[in-house]
């Protein structure tokens, strides 16, 4: 990344300020903006999320925020109430509390006298998912948003419940906001308040998995802030950008089909990360783009940022198997807009191990028997073919990475081949020809399963020549959920029913020589938490189908797309590394207990920041369990040590959730500690249990 030091405008930073809601509560701000806007009024752009502004975010803020101020806006980064130096309790995510809070702030900033009365939000994960419902809120300054890595629907394509499954990252992120939520501010700002703001907190909170547990299936909860349930309510312009890498890869298009606002899309080969420091590369010069979208939206500037595609998305090529890749080879494409004219669904019928040639491959009257050629089942002479089966085993899943990944600890999915040996695998011929795809894949199974609850995972792998399986992407599909997500009914053991398994978006190029492969398991344990029992899946594979998002590669890019710029910012503050990093991800099996385990360890070590000489300190740690087969068994654990510490002020926070069930409860074990110095000076545990709602 190139730093940036002479930018158009002289900026000044107002370290703290303090900006007041309706109920009393104070929500604390820092400031970057023009030192001419206190007589020459600029636009206000605000990130407001709950990560500490003063602290674990200070550097990273430090890049964009300045950067974007010195092209002449004022940039505000708002703690949420609840964290940071912001007064309250932060009890939950994406609450009518927080969102009243950020129209607030938006209301403020608009009437302060170097604001010129317009406002804009951006921001990644959290950021990104309050820009969005914001806007969906429709505040009167609000003329634009910016947002990366996020999602439309809380419920379905959030760390929550994919496909109706419980994913383990619904533990994990509940553990991570456990921790963030009950950390102290710093006296250094509030004074001797912080003692009572930390243990107000401390008192308050609960773990949030317990919440999220209680709503298994979709309904009100997930339902508010979801703005795939009303399109039409946003009405301000929107930069959408998001990587193949990350778990939010769904979104962006979903936006470009369904707004009706003025919108261009932008997927990277990125994991979890902003496009300027975007992993797995190239990164981007993302801040460029980010300032030209202000520039139009916000200062009415004819600088050409609405021409050229609406989306604009990196075709990755063909990689071998690693959890992390330091750049993804491939190019830029343009698609004029989205659904694009250019994307042909094609569908590929399956056959026992096999997939076949597409079905407009057929010509009149041609059979599509069993044969050497097209490898397609069918029904022949009256007699049905015998469907196929699998019972996979807990071990399917410990390669399969993050569901949301951030690149550290090296987090993506490995060889995919020992995973495939617990799965149906339909393997396609060597491609004669080059194949593209973008967008979401999906599979149709005709199938039955022997168990009332059950599940199936879908991986999408590409293949080489050496026989190694680099999965592209894939879907899960909680079978009780196939009439919605909120109508969950049991499965009738035997029944055959009908299932479309949608995959996640990718763009991915398959060279000749090499094989599509799709893989179908009944379990993908840690990704998703198991069903209570194992099931044997049966599927009638000449009754089913995988239709692929073609993309030509015999025809021009109608819209090609210009360079994007080197990526840029301000220059970091400093930061001094007091102790060393730690990252793990090990998978671990005992062949003599039948044990198996997957620990993930990141510790950011002990880091002074030289401007506030405060030294931060931050550990998280994830395992989860299981033994031989038995699917009651697993367990998921996500603890996290915080640490805060200038000359005699030394704080540290631990908390500890432990997940686990039986056929029919979650059982939720947690622990909140804190302390002054050695001295423990607050403890809670919590002990409680959940039903299983067909999950």
């Amino acid at each position: 990344m190139r730093f940036v030091t002479q930018l158009p405008y002289a900026t000044k930073e107002e370290e703290h300020v303090a900006i007041p809601m309706s109920d009393g509560v104070e929500l604390s701000a820092r400031i970057w903006r023009p030192t001419s806007s206190d007589s020459e009024p600029v636009p206000a752009v605000l990130e407001y999320i709950p990560y500490r502004k003063r602290d674990l975010s200070a550097v990273r803020d430090s890049i964009h925020h300045p950067y974007i101020a010195g092209h002449g806006y004022a940039c505000v980064r708002v703690d949420i109430r609840g964290t940071g130096e912001s007064e309250g309790v932060l009890r939950d995510e994406y609450l009518e509390q927080e969102q009243q809070d950020a129209e607030e702030v938006l209301a403020w900033l608009a009437e302060q006298p170097w604001c010129d009365g317009g406002t804009g939000m951006m921001g990644i994960s959290w950021g990104a998912f309050a820009a969005l419902q914001v806007a969906a809120r429709q505040p009167p300054s609000l003329r634009g948003i910016v947002i990366a890595s996020f999602t439309d629907d809380r419920h379905a394509d959030d760390m929550h419940y994919m496909g109706g499954a419980l994913l383990s990252d619904n533990l994990a992120e509940a553990g991570t906001m456990f921790a963030y939520g009950t950390c102290p501010p710093d006296p250094a700002i509030v004074g001797d308040r912080w003692r009572a703001m930390w243990h107000e907190r401390m008192e308050h909170t609960r773990p949030w998995v317990l919440e999220w547990l209680r709503h298994q299936r979709r309904d009100d909860y997930w339902r508010h802030a979801s703005v795939c349930e009303d399109y039409g309510a946003v009405r301000c312009p929107v930069l959408a950008s998001s990587g193949w890498a990350d778990g939010y890869s769904n979104a962006v298009t979903r936006l470009l089909g369904n707004l009706d606002v003025p919108r261009k899309g932008l997927i990277g080969p990125w994991s979890h990360k902003f496009p300027h420091l975007g992993e797995p590369g190239p990164a981007i010069g993302y801040l460029q783009e980010v300032v030209r979208w202000w520039d139009h939206w916000l200062k009415g500037v004819d600088n050409g940022v609405m021409d050229g595609p609406m989306l604009r998305t990196w075709m990755q090529e063909s990689v071998p198997p690693s959890t992390s890749y330091e750049e993804r080879p491939g190019r830029w494409v343009g698609e004029p807009t989205w659904p694009s004219p250019h994307i042909r669904e094609v569908t590929h019928p399956l056959a026992p191990h096999r997939i076949g040639r597409p079905l407009e491959s057929y010509e009149n009257g041609e059979s599509r028997a069993t044969g050497e050629s097209s490898a397609v089942g069918e029904r022949g002479g009256g007699v049905e073919p015998a469907p196929v089966t699998v019972q996979s085993p807990l071990s399917v899943g410990q390669f399969a990475g993050k569901w949301a990944s951030y690149n550290a600890p090296p987090d993506l999915p490995y060889d995919q081949r020992e995973e495939d040996g617990g799965s149906l695998v339909f393997d396609s011929d060597p491609l004669t020809e080059r194949l593209e795809i973008l967008g979401s894949p999906t599979v149709e199974l005709d199938l039955t399963i022997s168990e009332p609850v059950g599940m199936v995972a879908a991986r999408l792998s590409d293949v080489s020549p050496d026989g190694s399986a680099t999965r592209v992407s894939y879907g899960i599909l909680n079978l009780t959920r196939l009439r919605g997500t909120d109508t969950p009914e049991p499965v009738e053991p035997g029944r055959r029913y009908r299932a479309k398994v949608q995959l996640n978006g990718v763009g991915q190029a398959f060279p000749p020589g090499h094989r599509i492969r799709l893989s179908l398991s009944t379990s993908y344990w840690p990704m998703a938490w198991p069903p209570p029992k194992p099931a044997l899946l049966s599927v009638y594979a000449h009754a089913s189908t995988l239709s692929l998002p073609v993309r030509p590669t015999d025809e021009p890019d109608e819209m090609p797309v210009s360079p994007f710029g080197e990526p840029e910012g301000a220059p970091p503050i400093t930061s001094t590394q007091l102790s060393p990093r730690e990252e793990r991800w090990e998978v671990k099996r005992d062949l003599v207990g039948y044990n198996a385990e997957l620990e993930i360890v990141k510790d950011r070590g002990l880091v002074r920041i030289d401007d506030i000489g405060l030294d931060v300190g931050l550990r998280a740690e994830e395992r989860y369990r299981s033994v031989a087969e038995d699917f009651t068994s697993v367990s998921g654990e996500s603890a996290w040590t915080m640490r805060f510490r200038r000359d005699e002020w030394d704080i540290r926070v631990e908390t500890r959730t432990r997940l686990t069930s039986d056929a029919g409860e979650f059982f939720v074990d947690a622990t909140l500690d804190g302390y002054e110095g050695d001295k423990r000076v607050f403890s809670r545990t919590w002990n409680e249990q959940v039903p299983r709602d067909l999950l």
